[in-house]
């Protein structure tokens, strides 16, 4: 089984033989030597044993620093012989770890099917983020919306000065109009499905998710605090090394390191935060509930008994926490982790609305798997044609060094970040890098609900003209009505939905947006009020406005049987007290 795999490598660099065959050319060499270890004849001498293997490595240009290893590090030597020997001493078991964890053959994976796929899944969630703010662009940032992206920009400019081209990177410095916006988005949203039929891994491709990361970092930065989830910079990540995508080793193990931080990373902060709801395993009995925006799914599950949530919090940990580990394993320990993270996230999809967040981290598992994996589930007709000895032909110097700095950038970058999470201090000229790349999105930390929210505070928004009678406005997908029933919205983002859940966790104070967005009510903007989906006002805006917040709770199967609600509510608090416009 491995003579095959090394010989895939290796290609005409290397004769294979049996030792049966070979003896008789090497007379010099005990037939006990040949029944003990491998031998390895290069220029008239022999190796055997680990060495000889280190050799053989050493014929490859990518893996000859195992060999400088093997003769420079004190004690590898004679470790690796012992391990030889251990393995060859037991044969039968080494056959049967290999077959657990290869399979029937152990062969140089090859990822062409998955790099594909891959390039047309972004391409797809491209389009989805593109059109999903296209629809709300107007009333978010544009001349009339909630924040002006002008203002901003204006705002930044007079503290910046010129470095506001480098620390807030964005198109919209040029192109600030509505108009202008619309281009922006609707162009990205047109380009990503041009990508999508453009031959994988062409320069037409790459240069088309060059402009899409281009465009999707402009309104990034251009949305201010709604494109600032933690999805918007897993796709400019996904979409940064998707400039460079080729089946190439480094590549595609990018990407495979860019999953591993992510989901380590979600279940390392839900640790070292310190929330009790994490340690003592109930976070899920309340999470159902308390998430931005539920599915239907969520409320039948936070009926669930507190055995259960328990269950499935603990289950939350061994994805986040073990899974990611074997991501680096032989064949079957990628599988394992590629299946046991799609169906995590097919879960989440199930139970929370949340974008597509769940679709970019399922179609990142694609490189998880090899083309043999795959080529059973979608067919061979994603395979380009291959050479007969794939490890002989080696990439062109070029693409080395493309490969060779791209994995120098992304590991300096993200190896700090991954230390600082767990306490280990980043030397000043580190903090300095990842200061200088951070407004561009590339290499980003992660870890989704550190803490869980255990109770769910809902703004709602009233109006009046008198003071006395108060009218609410009714958003698309948030509670509101208590017989409405929790909506399916992903993969579209109602992104004002989402951060009134943001900004009922805090004070008024603490999100001046909302001030913005209640003045925009009184003024009857056009644009704000498409994000609404009842105006109590459609004749005229009101005089008054406020604010007033309630606890939610989904209710049990009996208060559901006898009210038909899917939510109930606590007497109202204030938020904001009652204001008007100035009138001249």
């Amino acid at each position: 089984m491995w003579v095959g795999y090394w010989n895939g490598l290796t290609g005409d660099r290397v004769e294979y033989a049996s030792w049966q065959s070979a003896a008789g050319r090497f007379p010099d060499v005990p037939r006990s030597d040949f029944q003990m270890a491998v031998q390895y004849f290069e220029h008239g001498r022999r190796y055997s044993g680990a060495e000889a293997v280190f050799r053989l490595m050493a014929s490859l240009p990518a893996w000859r620093w195992t060999l400088w290893l093997y003769r420079h590090i004190p004690g590898l030597a004679a470790l690796t012989e012992w391990l030889y020997a251990l393995i060859a001493g037991h044969r039968n078991a080494g056959y049967t770890i290999t077959r657990a964890l290869w399979g029937k053959s152990v062969e140089k994976p090859s990822y062409r099917i998955a790099s594909s796929l891959f390039a047309r899944a972004l391409a797809l969630i491209y389009c989805i983020a593109f059109v999903s703010f296209g629809r709300q662009i107007r009333g978010l940032i544009g001349g009339q919306g909630i924040l002006p992206v002008t203002e901003f920009l204006a705002e930044a400019a007079q503290q910046l000065g010129a470095s506001r081209f480098w620390q807030v990177p964005t198109l919209c410095w040029w192109a600030n109009s509505e108009s202008a916006l619309e281009a922006i988005v609707w162009g990205g949203a047109v380009l990503a499905c041009v990508a999508a039929f453009i031959r994988p891994h062409s320069s037409g491709q790459k240069a088309a998710f060059a402009c899409l990361f281009v465009l999707y970092l402009s309104i990034v930065t251009g949305g201010q605090i709604f494109m600032g989830y933690q999805w918007d910079y897993l796709l400019l990540e996904a979409g940064f090394l998707a400039i460079f995508l080729t089946p190439a080793y480094t590549r595609v193990w990018l990407f495979r390191w860019l999953l591993f931080r992510l989901i380590l990373e979600s279940g390392a902060v839900k640790l070292l935060s310190g929330d009790i709801s994490w340690r003592n395993l109930t976070a899920l009995a309340v999470h159902y509930e308390t998430q931005p925006l539920p599915t239907p799914i969520a409320w039948y599950m936070m009926q669930a008994p507190l055995w259960l949530q328990k269950v499935s919090t603990a289950s939350v940990f061994s994805v986040e926490l073990i899974l990611p580990f074997l991501m680096f394993g032989p064949r079957r320990c990628k599988q394992i982790a590629a299946f046991g993270t799609i169906l995590f996230q097919i879960l989440i999809l199930l139970t929370g609305n949340y974008t597509f967040f769940n679709l970019l981290t399922i179609a990142l598992c694609l490189f998880l798997l090899d083309d043999r994996s795959l080529s059973r589930i979608v067919g061979n007709k994603l395979l380009q044609r291959k050479p007969r000895h794939p490890g002989a032909i080696q990439p062109d110097r070029s693409n080395r060094h493309v490969s060779a700095l791209l994995f120098a950038l992304v590991m300096v970058l993200s190896l700090p970040q991954l230390g600082g999470m767990f306490g280990i201090d980043t030397p000043v000229s580190v903090r300095s890098a990842l200061a200088w790349a951070s407004p561009f999105g590339v290499v980003n930390s992660y870890g989704l609900f550190a803490t869980m929210t255990i109770a769910r505070p809902e703004i709602a928004i009233e109006g009046s003209n008198d003071t006395i009678e108060w009218q609410p406005y009714i958003f698309p997908y948030k509670p509101g009505p208590l017989n409405r029933a929790p909506g399916w919205v992903a993969p579209f983002q109602p992104r004002l939905d989402w951060q009134m859940w943001f900004a009922a966790l805090g004070t008024y104070r603490e999100n001046p947006w909302l001030l913005r967005f209640m003045a925009r009510l009184l003024e009857g903007s056009p644009a704000v009020l498409q994000l609404i989906q009842q105006n109590p006002f459609p004749g005229q805006p009101p005089k008054y406005i406020r604010a007033m917040v309630y606890r939610y709770r989904f209710t049990s199967f009996d208060e559901r049987r006898q009210t038909a609600n899917w939510w109930k509510r606590d007497s109202p608090d204030a938020y904001f007290p009652p204001i008007s416009l100035r009138r001249q």
